[in-house]
């Protein structure tokens, strides 16, 4: 019986610990990519519910372009976005302000102060568990094969990664 509360509270450690490491791992993935890339924000938004999330993890080049804990825009994201991402689509948009998208992803991304943006799916057993980003805040920027090659892996090395698969 004495050894119960200890075997409790070395367990509870054990999985703080492990929690940590892993989202060191999730950290340190974005700052690699955000510097890969050269942008000014690359995060990690999290779906907690059916097309509804916040940005978990960001790595930025500025604290001026700081979102970590925003939601989305529930009313832009619907499923027929969810299944583009759910294919394994990666989309690309060089400039917000003259790409093909709806004026609500328009006036969001506007208010993230975003310019460029690059999005690749987190897939988990088969499921949409959150959206890797990159943004370009302080000019357009034009995305190139290789930046689209390097957000893919990442996505998938982030799926793969124990803090998320095991979420």
């Amino acid at each position: 019986m004495t050894n119960s509360p200890k075997r409790g509270l070395s367990e509870v450690l054990s999985r703080i610990t492990n929690k940590l490491q892993q989202d060191s791992v999730v950290s340190d993935a974005l700052h690699e990519l955000r510097n890969l890339l050269n942008v000014d924000r690359v995060v990690l938004y999290y779906f907690y519910t059916q097309w509804k999330g916040q940005v978990t993890f960001e790595a930025i080049s500025n604290h001026k372009y700081s979102i970590v804990g925003s939601t989305g825009p529930e009313e832009c994201f619907n499923l027929e976005y969810a299944e583009l991402y759910l294919a394994g689509r990666i989309k690309h948009t060089d400039n917000v302000e003259t790409a093909a998208i709806s004026e609500c992803h328009r006036d969001f991304l506007r208010n993230l102060q975003v310019r460029s943006n690059l999005v690749a799916p987190v897939l988990t057993d088969g499921k949409l568990w959150g959206l890797l980003v990159a943004h370009q805040c302080h000019d357009v920027k034009t995305w190139q094969t290789k930046d689209v090659e390097s957000i893919r892996q990442y996505s998938h090395n982030l799926a793969s990664a124990r803090s998320i698969s095991e979420s």
